[in-house]
C-alpha cells in the first residue's frame, strides 16, 4: 500500500513479507515513483536481499563530487569533450568553497541553492549558473546511481547573459568583416547553417563534402542522438569551406579549423578572444566615426539563434527541429516567431478563403 499522511510531504510504502510488516519512508511526492519504489522493495526481498531495509549512509557533497562525480566526468568527457570536463570542474570548485560542500546529498534542496546564489552575489549571474548546473547535474547522477530517492530542483540564477538576439543583415556584415580568421569562416559557417558553435569548431573534413554546384556537411557527433544530421551549404558557406580547402593543400581528413589547443582545434577560449576583438574594432570605428554603424555586443550563439531564426519562416516546427538538431520541438519553438499575417492566412485557409488579395486589373496587387 502506498499512502501519504496528513500534513506530510512524502508518501510511505506499507506492505506485509512472510508475515511481516514493512513500513518505508519514499521521500518522493508523487504517488507514481512511490509505486515503483514499492515494487523494487517486494523485488529485492524476494532476492534475499534484505539490506535494502537498512537506511543507506548519506554522503556529503563534497564526498560525493571528489569521488564519483569527477572521476564520472574526467572519464566520459576529457578525451571526447575536453570543455565540458572543464566546465564541470570548475562547476565543483565553486560548490567545493561553498557551504553545501559539507552538507549531505539528501539535504540539498532548492533552498540551499538559493542561499549558494546569495553567497555568489558579487558574481555575474552566468559563472553562478556553472556552480548550479554542476550541482543540478551532480545530483541527478546521484539520484541515477541510487545515492539519492529523489531528484531536487535547482533553479538556476536570473539575470545571465541572454543568448536570443536576432542580427540584422546589416550587423552581420560588419561583423563578419571585422573577424579575424579562422574564426570569419567558423561565423559564417554558423549563420549559414544555424550549426553549434562548438559544432563547427569540431568539423573535420571527412564530414565535408563538397561538390561542383554545392556541398554538404555531416555533423557526426552532438549532444544527443537528434544533433546527428546533413546540412547543405548556402553559397557564402560553400565559398568560405572551398577557400579554406584550398589553403590547407586540399586535405580529405583532419580538422577544418586546427589549432594547437589539446583538443586539436579551435576552441571556445580562442573564439571567444577573437569574437571580443571583432566588438572592439567595431566599437572603436564607431566611436571615431559615429556615422559608421554601431554593434550592440552579444555573444557567439547568437549568430545560430540569428540562422534558425532566419530559416524559421521557411520550415515547418519539425524540419526547423532536424536542421538544428533538437531532440525535443519544445526547444525549436522559441526560434518560432508568427506573424499576425501568418495567423490570419491560417485562419482564411481553414475557413476556405483566399489567402492573398486579388490582383486588381491594370494594377499592382
Amino acid at each position: 500500500m502506498v499512502y501519504k499522511p496528513r500534513g506530510r510531504k512524502f508518501y510511505l510504502v506499507e506492505f506485509r513479507f512472510r508475515g511481516k510488516r514493512i513500513l518505508k519512508r519514499t521521500k518522493v511526492t508523487h504517488v507514481e515513483d512511490a509505486r515503483a519504489i514499492e515494487s523494487a522493495i517486494r523485488t529485492e526481498l524476494e532476492r534475499g536481499n534484505y539490506g535494502i531495509l537498512k537506511p543507506k549512509p548519506s554522503l556529503t557533497l563534497a564526498q560525493f563530487l571528489r569521488d564519483e562525480f569527477l572521476p564520472y566526468t574526467e572519464a566520459r568527457f576529457r578525451q571526447a569533450k575536453p570543455n565540458t570536463a572543464i566546465y564541470y570542474q570548475y562547476g565543483a570548485k565553486m560548490l567545493l568553497a561553498s557551504p553545501l560542500a559539507a552538507l549531505k546529498i539528501d539535504a540539498i534542496t532548492g533552498r540551499e541553492a538559493g542561499q549558494f546564489i546569495a553567497c555568489n552575489a558579487h558574481r555575474r549571474p552566468s559563472t553562478t549558473n556553472k556552480g548550479l548546473e554542476t550541482l543540478r547535474r551532480a545530483l541527478n547522477l546521484a539520484y541515477e546511481w541510487g545515492r539519492l530517492g529523489r531528484k531536487p530542483r535547482i533553479a538556476l540564477a536570473k539575470g545571465a547573459r541572454q543568448r536570443t538576439r536576432v542580427l540584422s543583415q546589416e550587423e552581420a556584415q560588419d561583423y563578419l568583416a571585422a573577424c579575424a580568421q579562422p574564426w570569419r569562416d567558423v561565423a559564417t559557417l554558423i549563420l549559414g547553417t544555424g550549426m553549434r558553435p562548438g559544432e563547427c569548431c569540431a568539423l573535420r573534413w571527412e564530414h565535408v563534402l563538397l561538390g561542383e554546384e554545392g556541398g554538404l556537411i555531416q555533423i557526426a557527433e552532438g549532444k544527443s542522438k537528434a544533433a546527428r544530421r546533413i546540412l547543405p551549404m548556402v553559397p557564402d558557406v560553400l565559398t568560405a569551406m572551398r577557400a579554406r580547402h584550398n589553403a590547407q593543400g586540399c586535405p580529405t581528413e583532419g580538422w577544418v579549423f586546427p589549432s594547437r589547443s589539446m583538443s586539436g582545434h579551435l576552441g571556445r577560449f580562442s573564439y571567444g578572444k577573437k569574437h571580443r576583438r571583432a566588438l572592439e574594432m567595431i566599437a572603436k570605428a564607431h566611436e571615431m566615426m559615429p556615422s559608421l554603424p554601431a554593434v550592440v555586443p552579444f555573444e557567439p550563439y547568437c549568430l545560430r539563434h540569428t540562422a534558425l531564426t532566419r530559416l524559421a519562416p521557411h520550415a515547418d516546427a519539425y524540419t526547423l527541429a532536424q536542421i538544428a538538431g533538437h531532440g525535443s520541438i519544445a526547444m525549436t519553438m522559441r526560434y518560432v516567431h508568427p506573424q499576425a499575417e501568418a495567423v490570419e492566412k491560417a485562419f482564411k485557409g481553414m475557413a476556405g478563403l483566399p489567402t492573398t488579395e486579388p490582383t486588381k486589373a491594370g494594377g499592382k496587387r
